[in-house]
């Protein structure tokens, strides 16, 4: 007998049990138990069903960290629908896109966006509004919840596209099950779990490294719309939060408030960073205030993560993301020769294979097998090394290596080699254009205000490290490197900074 992995399932179920349970938390105070939540997913759908909603349509949400956005996934699972979050922030030539490839049914959208999707969705049957999807009453037909099984298409959730069009990553509701079993498995997590949801719930980091495990556990979800940091401040030292998912942009802005300082975040047991590489000195940082944040590698792909951090390694090892989790399979594999590296500290392309893998992008067969081995390796573009002891480091993507006068430089390994860089809260190493070598090192530094480092201080800390081939022949400082919506440094306008820029 196959089991249904519906989290629409494991919602009736928490109800029937456990009503009472305070499922979620709003902005406003507002608490909404499972039990409500059990009676507004049957609602939206039955309305979803009778505007002609069938098993595999997309259902698009389009709005802010909402109520309405967990109850358009758990009533298009109620349906063997699909749930498709759009990024808020898309331009309307964007959104049309993305629903032009999507093909939704339905579009569930805040009032806030109702303009933009009113003219994006020129080909969409059925729009409706946030409020309307969570104040949904239910007709008098209510149709039987559909059973799904591991391989049952969950979610098609869009990458931010930088390196082309947008690509809708396919996720079934094995990929959501597995990655939640893995994240139980290494994190302290429990039944009674408070998860802040502060991350947006379009990126896969938000909804499921804890936000959707916590629901369907029978935890509480404080479900804030969007990140102020000093309210996450205030979520995180109140006691009551016990986990928390973030990129390191926004853990970083948290401790610079001024409050930070004496705040003790010792209550929280379950911290993922993750979605970017962890600057220098922030779990230092963090751990002084009682929390242990948790750095872990992954990609929307893998719904979200494949590696996690020991706890011994910390403090000896803070730059690395560590070793894989329990039901994922990782391979470094050389992309000049596409065998297996297995020598510690030579750079491989991270494959990972495991349940939860994608199957595919949404109607994108070459992208499926650019992506996708055969025997169903992902082929993540990402490099790293692994140690002597299995620990695992990001060095840079494939397509970012620089060629300097037939040398391959790895960004990563240059950037290790300048971490504790006086002034320097921040640093990426890409390359520019160079007419006698091809390309040449460079060194954007993010600059605290302090005396910047010179090129020769530059070079003579990563000379200690690394080859001197590999180390930079500029350096560029600036106030804030560039960075996209989602905190990740933005490597493609860094490097247009870099092939603009002078030396420092």
């Amino acid at each position: 007998m196959t089991p249904d992995m519906s989290p629409a399932a494991a919602l009736a179920r928490l109800a029937r049990d456990r009503p009472e349970t305070a499922s979620v938390r709003t902005d406003d105070g507002v608490v909404l138990t499972s039990s409500h939540l059990q009676h507004a997913t049957v609602a939206l759908a039955a309305v979803l069903a009778a505007g002609g909603v069938l098993p595999g349509d997309r259902v698009v949400y389009a709005g802010r960290n909402s109520p309405a956005a967990l109850l358009t996934l758990l009533a298009s699972a109620h349906l063997g629908a699909v749930f498709v979050p759009l990024n808020f922030r898309l331009a309307p030539a964007e959104a049309r896109l993305a629903l032009d490839h999507c093909t939704p049914h339905t579009v569930v959208v805040e009032d806030e966006f109702a303009a933009l999707y009113a003219i994006a969705a020129r080909h969409v049957p059925v729009m409706m509004t946030a409020d309307d999807a969570a104040d949904a009453v239910a007709p008098a037909i209510v149709p039987p919840r559909r059973a799904v099984g591991a391989n049952d298409l969950a979610v098609v959730m869009y990458t931010s596209g930088t390196s082309g069009r947008p690509k809708g990553v396919m996720l079934t509701h094995g990929n959501l099950w597995w990655s939640q079993r893995n994240i139980d498995e290494v994190f302290d997590t429990r039944r009674d779990d408070v998860n802040l949801a502060v991350a947006p719930m379009f990126h896969i980091g938000g909804l499921n490294a804890f936000t959707l495990r916590t629901l369907l556990h029978g935890g509480t979800v404080v479900l804030r719309r969007t990140f102020n940091a000093e309210r996450t401040l205030d979520d995180l030292a109140n006691g009551a939060v016990t986990s928390v998912f973030g990129v390191p942009a926004m853990y970083a802005a948290v401790a610079r408030c001024e409050q930070f300082a004496t705040a003790d975040l010792s209550g929280v047991r379950a911290a993922i960073i993750g979605g970017a590489p962890t600057p220098p000195g922030l779990l230092d940082t963090y751990r002084a205030r009682g929390l242990v944040l948790r750095p872990s590698w992954g990609m929307t792909e893998l719904a979200p993560s494949a590696t996690y951090l020991p706890t011994p390694c910390l403090t000896t090892q803070p730059g690395a993301v560590g070793i894989p989790l329990p039901y994922a399979r990782i391979r470094l594999v050389s992309p000049e020769t596409g065998d297996d590296v297995r020598d510690p500290g030579l750079p491989g392309e991270l494959w990972v294979a495991g349940p939860q893998v994608t199957p595919g992008y949404w109607q994108d067969e070459e992208a499926t097998r650019a992506a996708l081995t055969p025997d169903g390796w992902l082929r993540s573009g990402d490099l790293a090394m692994r140690d002597a002891d299995g620990c695992l480091t990001l060095v840079g993507r494939c397509t970012e290596a620089i060629n300097t006068g037939g040398e391959k430089v790895v960004p990563g390994e240059v950037e290790k080699s300048l971490a504790g860089l006086g002034g320097v809260s921040d640093v990426v190493v890409v390359g520019a254009p160079d007419p006698a070598w091809g390309e040449t090192v460079v060194a954007v530094l993010e600059c605290d205000g302090t005396v910047a480092p010179t090129l020769a201080e530059v070079r003579e800390l990563a000379a200690r490290t690394i080859a001197r081939f590999k180390l930079p022949t500029r350096v560029l400082c600036v106030a804030g490197l560039p960075r996209t919506a989602t905190g990740k440094v933005d490597r493609c306008a860094v490097k247009a900074l870099a092939a603009a820029g002078t030396e420092v």
